[in-house]
């Protein structure tokens, strides 16, 4: 079977693959910077010294982590609306969706580092007339993530290939939008391998940003331990 690779056509939807990348980067922001607050929300939750406010947040985490995320998609798009009487855009179903799907995630990533700050400092920003909310704040978080950069990063990389299930409901980001391109083209080897670069591409630059990021944050440890 002979079959020439012709990559030529794609110029022609040079427009179309842009929107639907703009389309992917806003959600998939919208979703790390959503995702990233509820999950430390809930990270405080399940290292709380009440326990039944920990019991809730481990349940959470439970229950959304043990569902895929194309079903907590389609149980938004189709069943919210049911109850609530209400259909929201595409757009914030996926960001509502995913932004609890990450949420589970995130809070473990962020609970582990920050059980290993030893409990002194907590201690010690009392003696210092610092309250709990405060401590956390300035000095516990920072610590945090500086230990769960590497975690942050893999998840951000998950959340970009996960923005991309909301094809199926029709959200108009870049699988979606080759989609429509290989079945006008009948050419999907060459708009996957396109949208499959453009993708690579994308996550390598936040990879190297967040290379950029920790390296900061290593020298300024450095800096501070060698004062």
């Amino acid at each position: 079977m002979n079959y020439n690779l012709n990559f030529h056509f794609l110029l022609n939807y040079r427009q179309v693959l842009w929107e639907g990348l703009l389309n992917t980067m806003q959600l998939s922001f919208a979703i790390m910077v959503s995702g990233f607050l509820l999950g430390t929300v809930i990270a405080l939750l399940r290292l709380s010294q009440h326990q039944g406010v920990r019991m809730v947040g481990q349940i959470y985490v439970n229950l959304l982590r043990n569902l895929p995320s194309l079903i907590v998609l389609f149980w938004f798009f189709y069943a919210l609306p049911l109850f609530t009487g209400v259909q929201v855009s595409r757009f914030l179903t996926a960001w509502l969706a995913f932004t609890l799907y990450t949420a589970a995630y995130f809070c473990e990533i962020l609970r582990g580092s920050l059980q290993r700050i030893p409990n002194g400092q907590w201690e010690a920003a009392e003696m210092l007339g610092f309250s709990r909310r405060r401590a956390f704040i300035v000095l516990m978080l920072p610590q945090a993530l500086r230990h769960a950069l590497p975690a942050l990063v893999n998840e951000v990389i998950e959340i970009v290939k996960i923005s991309a299930i909301a094809a199926t409901i029709a959200f108009p980001e870049l699988l979606s939008q080759a989609r429509m391109i290989s079945d006008s083209e009948y050419r999907p080897v060459e708009t996957y391998t396109a949208v499959a670069v453009i993708i690579m591409v994308f996550i390598l630059l936040l990879s190297a940003i967040a290379w950029l990021i920790e390296n900061r944050f290593s020298s300024s440890t450095r800096v501070t331990h060698h004062d």
